[in-house]
């Protein structure tokens, strides 16, 4: 006659799938905060970049280039004027596209880069001011 019940050795060998099972979910987890950390930091560069680029309505006949530092992000803008189209009349403000590159440091050595470009008016000169 059987007993009923778990042996002992069912006993172990159940408890040993549940703990695989754990240590499989664990790092699964671990793996999705670990995304959602890095975008996070990825939403807040966009942010900081948006921000950057919104303090500014048109960029100086110089160009923009400029670098900084904000919130553990490193941050460069540069400019480059874009040629004017022929036959375009001489009133209409000429257009820079404006380049800025977010940094910020990764896991390890690794780091994160975003890179944004888009395109604003030149400056107008300002009526009585001198023109180089």
């Amino acid at each position: 006659m059987r007993a009923r019940g778990f042996s002992l050795l069912e006993l172990l060998v159940a408890m040993a799938i549940m703990a695989m099972s754990l240590a499989l979910l664990y790092r699964v987890d671990a793996g999705v905060l670990r995304g959602t950390a890095e975008l996070q930091a990825q939403q807040r560069a966009t942010l900081l970049a948006q921000s950057i680029l919104d303090s500014r309505e048109a960029v100086p006949a110089a160009g923009w280039h400029e670098q900084g530092h904000d919130a553990g992000f490193d941050w460069a803008i540069d400019s480059s004027v874009l040629p004017r189209p022929p036959g375009l009349d001489a009133q209409v403000p000429l257009l820079h596209e404006v380049r800025i590159a977010i940094r910020w440091p990764g896991r390890g050595a690794a780091a994160h880069e975003l890179a944004l470009t888009t395109l604003l008016p030149q400056a107008l000169a300002q009526a009585g001011a001198q023109q180089p």
